[in-house]
């Protein structure tokens, strides 16, 4: 019999604020997190949950993530010691760069000030597994650690491995997610070089005057469990995560493959591994970056995975009030997705005014609309695609409300 696979708690830290409810509240709301060209998690405070020494020892990619996953082990009802034998659990973060602030400012101290002024912390402050390594000790998980670099689909695919070790019987539990935390003159130089910054400043998937995304910064948590060892503990399941797919398009290094073909395969299994028909989704959060080609292709992947049941779901975009939150953004958006299912109530894509028609027939949220089964048997689609061809697929369904 499968190892069914529960939320018991969510954590987030976005633009839109700190903590998972606020993710929800203020996007329903059509609320933005994007001020002058990016999404910065500008009143994000490490103090009450880290000490000085620990912010001194962490990039703020690892902060992220060690504050969302307080509030996602608070709400499992985790107290000090955890509910599981610690080498039952196990954590898995996805990060696409890592303590990138870390880098570059050490970087820039050593053209200053030469190498004997680095600081010997660099490394595990800047290495992409120091969220990961951070949480385990901080929560004494001696189970599976590990970071998952995949690009952009790193934090749900991180999520998609939890599933996987839990419903295999290697784990009770798993703290996954993603944390990411780039937004730097750098970052933001190469991408705007690449052409894939909005130009305008404006970050509307869907729209057809769509010109790029922007960037943004953050984390999401999520304690993952297997649903009978929970049921004992009393833990409330927020939630379900119902099937995970994954493929690579092995195409091109940055371009995804124009005929969706692997991308749409990524959203089959998943709903084969779900055993549920496209009929039963309630809403997508799409991946939807804004860009030009990102939007097609992601278009044509829903329409060939969905076929016709795709245009009676509400689709949004997360990205269109958070940005682009790199290897942060599958987790982030996960959270987001169970929240809309939970609450019964969808976010919009924010700004988005005149729909592409050349998309297709696309149900776009426009603004806040109530989902078809809302509190406790939505499903929902959570899509996340990454530069080097990676397509991951999850679907969720809301627990107790």
């Amino acid at each position: 019999m499968t190892r069914r696979v529960v939320v018991t708690g969510v954590g987030a830290v976005s633009p839109l604020g700190t903590g998972a409810g606020e993710l929800h509240s203020r996007a329903v709301a059509g609320d933005s997190g994007l001020h002058a060209g990016a999404g910065r998690c500008a009143t994000f405070d490490w103090r009450g949950v880290l000490t000085r020494r620990e912010a001194h020892r962490t990039d703020r990619f690892c902060q992220f993530a060690i504050v969302a996953a307080e509030e996602a082990l608070a709400q499992a009802g985790w107290g000090d010691t955890p509910p599981y034998p610690a080498e039952r659990i196990g954590c898995l973060m996805g990060s696409a760069i890592g303590g990138l602030h870390t880098l570059e400012t050490q970087l820039e101290t050593l053209r200053t000030d030469g190498p004997e002024a680095v600081s010997p912390l660099s490394v595990p402050m800047l290495m992409a597994n120091a969220a990961a390594a951070h949480l385990a000790m901080r929560y004494g998980l001696r189970g599976e650690t590990a970071s998952v670099v995949a690009a952009c689909s790193g934090g749900a695919q991180a999520i998609g491995a939890a599933v996987r070790a839990i419903r295999s019987g290697e784990a009770d539990a798993v703290v996954a997610g993603g944390a990411e935390a780039a937004l730097t003159p750098f970052t933001e130089a190469i991408f705007r070089s690449a052409g894939a910054l909005s130009p305008t400043g404006r970050s509307v998937p869907f729209d057809r005057r769509r010109d790029g995304f922007l960037l943004g910064e953050g984390a999401g948590v999520l304690v993952l469990e297997e649903a009978d060892a929970a049921g004992r503990r009393g833990a409330v399941a927020l939630g379900e995560i119902l099937g995970y797919g994954a493929t690579t398009d092995g195409y091109h290094v940055t371009s995804p493959e124009p005929a969706a073909t692997h991308a749409a395969r990524a959203i089959s299994l998943a709903l084969a591994d779900a055993g549920i028909t496209p009929a039963e989704i309630d809403y997508v959060n799409a991946h939807g970056t804004g860009t030009v080609l990102n939007d097609a292709t992601e278009a044509r992947a829903l329409r060939t995975a969905l076929g016709d049941a795709l245009p009676g779901t509400f689709v949004s975009s997360s990205k269109s009030y958070l940005g682009h939150l790199l290897g942060a953004a599958g987790a982030v958006e996960a959270v987001a997705t169970l929240q809309a299912l939970r609450y019964g109530v969808a976010p919009p894509t924010c700004g988005l005014t005149e729909p592409d028609e050349s998309l297709g027939d696309l149900r776009h949220v426009t603004r806040a609309a109530p989902l078809p089964r809302s509190g406790g048997s939505s499903t929902g689609l959570s899509t996340s695609f990454g530069f080097g061809g990676h397509n991951v697929a999850l679907l969720l369904r809301a627990g107790d409300r």
